[in-house]
């Protein structure tokens, strides 16, 4: 079976999504799995993909990067795939791992996405710094504590984050800090208390 796997890191990312959806329906893909998260989320979909794969099968994406964050993320991966002897298909690299060809270069062109990211959030981070020094940064606008409050209730009526996302008009990257700073609070509430 051919297994497709899309992924863009936000849901403004739609027409990316898109292309990336046409790309693996192009393909032949029987089955595809899909999700707008960031990569440093936890990818459901993704480990949904991974689990579904069997002996034979192959697993495709349009773009490494869409696959994995790292190169320990991208070996993680291909050796989940490889138990299952399974393979992997990177469209916009026509490469996979059913050589060892193929698996060198993947395993090389990980470690040339995973040092362009890492350089390129030094530059944000230098730049940011800059900014500050010339006071011409303020950083993110505070989220006023009604927000905060209606995240934490809707979270706890078991609303999905994105549903709250939606129904509130904020980002998902936001509901996702405001819950983390709430639990955090909480865990030390109880360490106080």
């Amino acid at each position: 079976m051919i297994i497709g796997y899309a992924r863009t890191s936000t849901i403004d990312q739609s027409a990316g999504f898109e292309a990336q959806l046409k790309e693996l329906e192009g393909v032949k893909c029987e089955k595809i799995f899909r999700e707008q998260v960031s990569s440093i989320a936890v990818r459901v979909q993704l480990e949904a993909a991974l689990e579904v794969v069997r002996q034979g099968d192959v697993l495709v994406v349009t773009k490494l990067d869409r696959l994995a964050r790292s190169v320990g993320d991208l070996m993680r991966i291909i050796q989940a795939l490889e138990r299952k002897e399974a393979e992997l298909r990177v469209l916009n690299l026509g490469m996979d791992t059913s050589t060892p060809t193929g698996k060198l270069m993947l395993t090389v062109l990980g470690g040339i996405a995973q040092f362009e990211r890492e350089m390129m959030l030094e530059r944000q981070r230098e730049g940011v710094d800059r900014a500050k020094a010339e006071g011409k940064y303020k950083g993110r606008k505070p989220t006023p504590d009604a927000i905060r409050q209606e995240v934490v209730r809707l979270a706890g009526e078991r609303m999905t984050k994105t549903a709250i996302a939606g129904q509130l008009n904020i980002g998902e990257a936001t509901v996702y800090r405001i819950l983390a700073a709430a639990s955090q609070q909480r865990i030390l509430s109880l360490e106080r208390g």
